[in-house]
């Protein structure tokens, strides 16, 4: 358990997870909006295992992140700087796969849109390269306002318990790690994730237009069940320059917990290839 203070003075949360012996690249994972480093627990034994140190963080007013006070904190570039505090503090002197579920799959593609130097991979889970239509745009920022309205109404309980809950912890969540997940959602402030999602994941920008310049290895993974995200990943996968497609049988939105071996074999072979390259 760590935090960390970034150059603009916000305080994160973070987990720096070491291997014995001789470490593989680092993996960063960057959280879904409404969700929190918890989410990924169950993925730090395989990956560790493998030799790879892992870094699970909270997005700013997310888990145990607290929610700046300053107007001017919450915007695409305040997102940046701490994705890249939590890799300098992390590998500051080598590389790191950036990935991503949701929200913080987009993080990581603006992130290596503008830092490529910084990145030596990406796994994309359940996440797509952000809306350039319009009315498409307007459509995801009503939604993230009602979500954020809901929250302010009725509170985490009845979020994660009701048809959102498997958009947060999966379709199946007698699971010990959805239950896990799930607590520390709970246990999350409202005007935070609310703040969050009406200035920032409401409002970042498409990078669809940047994705053929992106010329790192690229794992595009969602579930079979994830409708949203299904053509999201097909489009990515296209127009990314080294890009593998997979879709995981019975899962959704939550793939790493609703089928942990399934998704642990992909990105794990996908980090054996990437290691002998």
């Amino acid at each position: 358990m760590s935090f960390l203070t970034t150059s603009e003075g916000n305080t994160l949360y973070y987990e720096h997870h070491r291997p014995e012996g001789e470490a593989k690249t680092t993996i960063v994972i960057s959280c879904a909006f409404c969700t929190t480093h918890e989410n990924w627990r169950g993925q730090v034994e395989a990956l560790v295992g493998a030799g790879h140190p892992v870094a699970l963080w909270d997005h700013r007013g997310h888990g145990q992140s607290p929610a700046p006070e300053n107007d001017g904190k919450w915007s695409l570039e305040n997102v940046m700087t701490d994705l890249g505090a939590i890799a300098d503090a992390t590998t500051p002197e080598a590389p790191f796969v950036a990935t991503g579920h949701s929200f913080g799959g987009l993080a990581s593609l603006h992130f290596t849109s503008r830092f490529p130097e910084r990145v030596r991979a990406l796994v994309l889970v359940g996440s797509g390269p952000g809306f350039k239509n319009p009315d498409a745009a307007e459509g995801w920022a009503q939604q993230v306002e009602r979500t954020a309205n809901f929250l302010e109404t009725r509170g985490f309980e009845d979020f994660v318990n009701g048809r959102a809950g498997t958009t947060c912890i999966g379709s199946k969540p007698e699971r010990p790690a959805a239950r896990a997940a799930a607590k520390a959602i709970l246990a999350q402030s409202v005007p935070g994730i609310a703040r969050f999602g009406r200035e920032i994941s409401a409002t970042i920008p498409p990078v669809i237009d940047e994705l053929a310049d992106i010329s790192v290895p690229a794992l595009v993974l969602v579930g079979e069940d994830d409708k949203p995200y299904r053509r999201a990943g097909e489009v990515m996968s296209a127009k990314l320059a080294n890009a593998r497609h997979v879709v995981v049988p019975d899962a959704g939105h939550i793939v790493n917990i609703e089928q942990p071996a399934a998704f642990e074999r992909e990105v794990l072979a996908f980090l054996a290839e990437l290691e002998v390259v």
